[in-house]
């Protein structure tokens, strides 16, 4: 299915470049939520919801008489960082940066919400959801949600106030070239839990060691200890990642501490791998504390569920998505899925659905990483994530 919206590259990029300069942490997008609704409000659409899930927005757009309904996502929020990178649009507030390309997908649902608006050609709803808080795994803003925007819009009824047969998403990639699109069945993106390890032993001198018990002794041996996890009890054709990210201990250079805190992050693709992870965690954690005389605490929190796409419905939404950008831009991805989270799998606990990569550069700016302070989205990709919108819309609610 052919659709090609570069013809709204221009105004693309003038609002990307808005919402980039003014980034908002997770649960306090008000000033995004202001931008979208004006321009919502411009482009003619039928509903508009506000406040779901915090700061979350469903604008809904109908045209002829069937009941169906679908839904697309976009992620709102920015990342507490510190843009590095130097630019005409680069982030006015301190601290605060669109380093994941997020600013990028609210531009290319509001180019679809502007062409669905105008063209109306599919049957049914298509419901536009401006989802908060998707970094939201280890921030939480005051009345924020620990579980992040997707749970958010779902305890707030989104699917019951907006039924829809499927939900559909995509995230920008560094590292495939600009405007390809990439997809696979099965699993794409990893469950993210986080945990915290408070590790007590008894403080002292520290030229006295033999009369403590040293936490940060401990914590160090665990540190070690965990890398076994995945490096001899996680099977070799499976994919784990357990990474401490964070030490915390003491106050002085001659005081032994009382008491160590470490905290980081479980990456698991299945509910199985998930369970063995964190139950062997919580063995070394505990084993290796005794083992020094000291006692530990593991704080195991789970986050996103790992991201799989339904086999049936990829196929079709794989379909679509040649027919956007033709057969030799699209990446079948028969890599191991990538590790990091993505709150669209809560999403896909309650509807069917499907997820999507849009390359976002494979040389220069644009194969930055994400959450990298020097990241840059590519604007030329943004009229691609918008076209596919509409065919998706076009495809799956056929006139």
């Amino acid at each position: 299915m052919s659709v090609d919206l570069t013809s709204l590259e221009a105004d693309m990029t003038a609002w990307r470049r808005h919402i980039h300069r003014h980034p908002e942490l997770g649960f306090h997008e008000q000033g995004t939520v202001r931008f979208i609704l004006d321009l919502l409000e411009e482009f003619g659409v039928d509903e508009v919801h506000t406040g779901i899930g915090g700061t979350g927005i469903v604008a809904t757009i109908r045209a002829g008489a069937s009941e169906r309904a679908i839904g697309i996502r976009a992620d709102i929020d920015a990342l507490p960082m510190t843009e590095l990178a130097e630019s005409d649009h680069k982030s006015c507030t301190p601290g605060v940066m669109h380093a994941c390309g997020h600013d990028g997908h609210t531009t290319m649902l509001l180019g679809a919400a502007k062409h669905l608006a105008a063209t109306r050609n599919f049957d049914g709803a298509v419901h536009l959801i401006f989802q908060p808080a998707e970094e939201s795994l280890g921030y939480q803003g005051p009345g924020g949600d620990p579980d992040g925007g997707a749970s958010a819009m779902i305890r707030d009824g989104l699917f019951e106030r907006f039924p829809m047969e499927a939900i559909f998403g995509v995230h920008n990639r560094p590292g495939i070239a600009a405007g390809k699109l990439a997809g696979r069945a099965g699993a794409l993106y990893a469950a993210a839990d986080k945990f915290e390890i408070v590790v007590s032993g008894k403080g002292g001198h520290a030229a006295r060691p033999h009369l403590t018990i040293d936490p940060v002794l401990v914590a160090a041996q665990i540190v070690i200890a965990v890398q076994s996890i995945v490096a001899r009890n996680t099977d070799p054709m499976d994919a784990a990642v357990v990474s401490i990210c964070k030490v915390e201990a003491g106050t002085a250079f001659n005081i032994i501490a009382d008491e160590a805190r470490m905290g980081g992050t479980v990456r698991t693709l299945s509910r199985a791998s998930q369970d063995a992870v964190e139950k062997r965690l919580r063995e070394i954690v505990t084993g290796v504390a005794t083992s020094f005389g000291a006692t530990a605490e593991l704080h195991y929190e789970r986050g996103y569920p790992s991201l799989h796409n339904p086999a049936d419905l990829y196929a079709k939404v794989r379909e679509v998505a040649i027919g956007v950008v033709g057969p030799e831009r699209f990446v079948d991805l028969d890599i191991v899925p990538g590790m990091g989270g993505e709150d669209f799998a809560r999403y896909l606990d309650v509807v069917p659905g499907c997820f999507l990569l849009l390359g976002n550069g494979d040389e220069g700016p644009g194969s930055v990483m994400l959450h990298n302070s020097h990241y840059a989205y590519d604007d030329s990709i943004s009229p691609t994530g918008a076209a596919l919108w509409v065919a998706l819309a076009e495809a799956f609610l056929p006139k």
